[in-house]
């Protein structure tokens, strides 16, 4: 019996990516993208999504791919699909976060989520398919809150530091 509880212990103690509970918060109105643990903050980074016109949809979704090299199909060049290295697909209808330019402007992509590099692979390897992905905020505060200077809030989670 003492065998069996310390096997569970050592388990328990030791493989808390097999129970934590992750989750990615992408908030719009910051241009900000969070990798939440357990309700902790555990690192986030810049992000840049949809121009106005072509806006990342609000929502809740669920990463349903991961790719570490893939292609557009929506959006081809001629060399066959724009690069989208570390993929996480968020719907079947083109919506996904992944690798690319996040200009110091703001929102630049057709709809995706561009992570800079280094965040988009931490997020590639962190992330797992299913982990939720919510999509919250509204662009339009992203240009008001530029244009007054102010730093948007942290909602109901708190910041660790995971290193």
């Amino acid at each position: 019996m003492f065998r069996v509880v310390t096997i569970v212990f050592i388990l328990f103690a030791f493989s808390s990516d097999l129970f934590g509970y992750k989750e990615i918060v992408v908030d719009l109105s910051e241009q900000r993208a969070y990798a939440i643990e357990d309700g902790a903050i555990v690192f986030d980074g810049p992000i840049s999504t949809g121009v106005r016109g072509r806006e990342t949809p609000e929502g809740e979704y669920r990463i349903l791919q991961k790719k570490r090299h893939h292609k557009s199909n929506l959006w081809p060049k001629p060399d066959g699909g724009a690069k989208m290295d570390y993929m996480l697909r968020l719907s079947n209808s083109g919506i996904a976060m992944h690798l690319g330019h996040v200009p110091k402007s703001g929102p630049a992509s057709h709809g995706c989520i561009r992570l800079k590099n280094g965040f988009a692979q931490r997020m590639y390897e962190w992330a797992r398919v299913g982990t939720y992905v919510y999509v919250e905020g509204d662009i339009e505060d992203w240009y008001v809150m530029k244009n007054s200077g102010k730093r948007g809030y942290y909602d109901e989670y708190f910041i660790v530091d995971a290193y």
